[in-house]
């Protein structure tokens, strides 16, 4: 299993490289951060500073989103980033939540979203592709390689996520609702005459290793008011109990009043008191690492190929130093 830690580009944007030197030499392979512009700095930026202090790390947005910038821009982007350090990026893309809705604007819809992932990974790749109906190629793309993984919950997400992505983000880390999700991409990977096992899986979500199971409960359950606005918008596409969506995933959002964008993914936020203990326990990684070693072992076992740890509480290196001490060498055995 491989690992990854995922950071917001809070200023200052030094702390954010050193969180992930700090990583790779944990053990870490992958780095990814958030990528909404209006929220944090800017991931691309900081992305050339990490690769440029790290050896073999590979970087990414989790997620970037086929709306705030344009799909070319993205394309050499990422085209330059591996010209400079030797493929070492990875895309991951979603429909856009905070980075679209705090734009004012709705989320892609899902045949932009698939079009965008072909577009971009040829565009990078160094193959031409269509923009807007114009025939675009990149023409001093090389030997590119560009991996595109794409975020979902929602059944007709999962399945483009298997017809057209490289990777599947799920962003929890519920056994149960994992073995579901993993089972609908892989299923619809094999429908479109793919290799269900060439999909990449990813799971991310909020670790906190501690003993003190109610400070890491309220240090991490931001998240379940994160995962709730997707939640949200399954609900309201296909109705709470359509049975395309298990209730497992949609019933604790019927508290959930609203959501203020600028606590976004940060401990303390105010909008997430509707989230029981119980969700924050299923959808994270908390206690000893031995339930941590526990629960991923699990999730290797359902086909999870990387856990990537949401590190956005108080103990964040003290939890990239406790995977490394004990708990990423627990999984690599």
């Amino acid at each position: 299993m491989d690992f990854g830690l995922v950071l917001q580009t809070d200023p200052p944007a030094s702390a954010v490289v050193g969180l992930m030197r700090r990583a790779e030499r944990n053990g870490f392979r992958y780095g990814w951060t958030f990528d909404s512009t209006v929220l944090w700095q800017e991931p691309f930026v900081i992305y050339s500073r990490i690769l440029e202090h790290t050896d073999r790390m590979i970087v990414g947005p989790m997620v970037t989103n086929p709306g705030t910038r344009t799909w070319e821009v993205t394309a050499s982007t990422f085209a330059t980033l591996n010209e400079m350090y030797g493929n070492r990026t990875v895309c991951g893309i979603g429909r856009g939540d905070s980075a679209m809705r705090v734009a004012g604007r709705r989320p892609n819809t899902l045949a932009r979203l698939g079009e965008a992932i072909e577009v971009i990974r040829d565009l990078a790749e160094g193959r031409e592709a269509v923009v807007d109906g114009q025939p675009v190629r990149i023409p001093w793309v090389k030997d590119g390689r560009l991996p595109v993984w794409m975020g979902a919950y929602g059944p007709k997400a999962l399945a483009l996520a298997g017809e057209k992505a490289d990777g599947f983000i799920l962003q929890l880390a519920d056994p149960y609702l994992t073995e579901w999700m993993v089972k609908a991409v892989r299923d619809a990977a094999a429908a479109a005459g793919r290799d269900p096992d060439s999909v990449t899986i990813c799971v991310a979500a909020p670790a906190y290793v501690s003993d003190d199971l109610d400070h890491a409960r309220e240090q991490c359950r931001w998240f379940g008011g994160m995962v709730g606005n997707h939640v949200a918008d399954l609900v309201s596409r296909y109705g709470e109990h359509s049975g395309l969506v298990p209730e497992a995933l949609t019933a604790y959002i019927a508290g959930r009043s609203g959501y203020d964008y600028s606590h976004h993914g940060r401990t303390g936020n105010p909008d997430t008191a509707f989230v029981p203990d119980e969700i924050v326990d299923r959808f994270c990684l908390l206690g000893p690492a031995d339930a941590h070693i526990e629960k991923l072992q699990v999730l290797r076992d359902l086909g999870v190929d990387q856990f990537a740890v949401y590190d956005m509480h108080d103990a964040r290196e003290a939890t990239i130093d406790a995977y490394g001490s004990t708990i990423i060498p627990a999984l690599s055995a």
